[in-house]
């Protein structure tokens, strides 16, 4: 597998790679394997000169795409909590996760052959999302919202079986549903639902 290529150290140039990593997340969510450079390039408001010079492959896009969507979610804990209790602030996070696997889905492709080159590519993702859960949980125990005896593996791995079950864009009403119950399973009030409208 090619390396990522360090991040620029220029300001602009660190702004023109986040909105390409972003513009990719979403044209990768959206139209899967059939995202092209040229329509992310558009999308990111970059000529496709500049996503080249900064990803020469799609390989290396993906790449990248992959690390930033990761840490941008698992990053998402802290302020989540900084504006909602534990649980509510679970529950939006739960959301966030289905966008971030549909962009996932969409790199399918070359993100298995990236995983399967680079096994602590794969570990390197659990940990950041399990560290994300953990913030949740803690908060949440500390709170009185949210089971302070079920693993944030567990977590994980129920949400990712949600996606395997109703993983698709025309299931998503399904998905937000089973996050419910997922929720329900790891909150020790049902507060939370008063608070978001069900789909």
């Amino acid at each position: 597998m090619t390396a990522p290529s360090p991040r620029p150290a220029r300001a602009d140039a660190r702004a023109n790679e986040d909105k390409l990593l972003a513009a990719a997340a979403t044209a990768f969510a959206r139209d899967g394997a059939d995202a092209t450079l040229k329509q992310i390039a558009k999308d990111a408001g970059v000529g496709i000169g500049t996503l080249y010079r900064r990803f020469p492959t799609r390989e290396q896009l993906v790449d990248a795409t992959y690390r930033y969507e990761t840490a941008r979610l698992a990053a998402r804990a802290t302020p989540l909590l900084a504006e909602l209790p534990a649980d509510r602030a679970l529950r939006a996070w739960m959301s966030e996760v289905l966008d971030y696997l549909a962009a996932k889905h969409g790199m399918a492709g070359t993100l298995q052959t990236l995983l399967r080159g680079d096994a602590r590519l794969g570990s390197l993702t659990r940990e950041q999302l399990t560290a994300a859960v953990e913030e949740f949980r803690v908060a949440g125990a500390e709170q009185g919202t949210v089971r302070g005896d079920v693993p944030a593996e567990d977590v994980l791995a129920a949400l990712a079986g949600v996606t395997l079950t109703a993983g698709t864009r025309a299931q998503r009403a399904q998905a937000e549903r089973l996050l419910d119950l997922v929720l329900d399973g790891v909150t020790r009030t049902d507060s939370w639902r008063g608070t978001r409208e069900r789909p």
